[in-house]
């Protein structure tokens, strides 16, 4: 059958009016990309652009040896992961992890549009075991600012240029900033007072708010109305710290910023940052910083 005939999906592959697609080909990833340590852990394998995408259907028993990220820009679509079925809608993306047996397609009566994207590398295996990436298994909705689709669109007509080691550097660097996009949605766009935050982003964002006082686990897990067990186990899930220790930490990051930028004495900074004991607050400054807070006062800096 002659491609210009096809339409719906032919081979795991959609055909339609103004698809775009790009696949690199195995042979140039083999001798340009995984051999290069720039670019073997986190590199892109193949994307594209479906518009209106009737009849875009695949399966796949054995799943795909790369991750696989979509984004529904328009119309609905779903995904199922195993026997999991997650209906799909504008403004939301999903990633596919590696290995895994699914199924996606299109709604037959409102068809997505979507812009999608394979990546492979030798961190997908660590990447995949993030809490932050295993949540968006599941459709997901995101902000955009319009910063996803003008990334894809740079990564994409490099790739169109050819894969010159330059252009392929490119696209591959462009990777990371792409994913975080999505991943870390949040963090790319303004926080508004209605924006619904998870419990352990709402606690650091109360932890910055009251950065100069004493916050106790039981002040924190008690403002969230949760059990100091139960609240310490989602923030460290997240953050991989206890919520003290990462307060502190804080207010280290804060006190070195006191160090550079005025000339506070050491004790009007532990006082400021709640330590009543300076050799206390020295202590835990050497800690996590590595240096007194007059060493690092006096080390030089660019």
């Amino acid at each position: 059958m002659n491609a210009k005939n096809k339409e719906g999906s032919h081979k795991n592959i959609w055909y339609g009016i103004g698809r775009q697609r790009i696949e690199i080909p195995k042979t140039v990833l083999k001798q340009k990309v995984q051999t290069n340590t720039l670019l073997n852990q986190l590199y892109v394998c193949s994307l594209g652009y479906y518009p209106n995408a009737r009849g875009h259907y695949t399966y796949r028993k054995k799943g795909l040896p790369e991750n696989f990220l979509f984004y529904c820009v328009d119309g609905a679509g779903w995904y199922q992961i195993g026997d999991k079925k997650q209906e799909v809608g504008p403004n939301q993306f999903f990633i596919l992890p590696q290995n895994v047996e699914h199924a996606y397609g299109s709604d037959d009566d409102n068809p997505w549009s979507i812009y999608w994207i394979h990546f492979g590398g030798e961190s997908l295996p660590q990447m995949n075991s993030l809490i932050a990436v295993q949540k968006h298994f599941k459709p997901f909705y995101i902000k955009s600012s319009g910063e996803i689709i003008t990334m894809f669109s740079r990564m994409y007509k490099a790739l169109e240029l050819g894969y010159s080691t330059d252009n392929l550097i490119f696209a591959n660097l462009s990777l990371p900033h792409f994913l975080s996009l999505f991943i870390y949605n949040s963090k790319h766009t303004t926080v508004s007072p209605n924006d619904k935050l998870d419990v352990v982003d709402s606690a650091i964002l109360y932890m910055q708010e009251h950065i100069n006082e004493n916050i106790s686990l039981q002040d924190l897990s008690s403002h969230y109305n949760y059990s100091a067990s139960r609240f310490s186990s989602l923030f460290k899930q997240k953050t991989g710290y206890a919520p003290i220790d990462y307060f502190i930490q804080m207010k280290m990051q804060k006190a070195s910023q006191q160090l550079d930028f005025s000339s506070s004495s050491v004790k009007d900074i532990a006082l400021s940052m709640g330590f009543d004991d300076p050799y206390y607050f020295s202590k835990r400054f050497r800690k996590i910083i590595g240096l007194s807070p007059k060493q690092y006062r006096s080390q030089k800096k660019d």
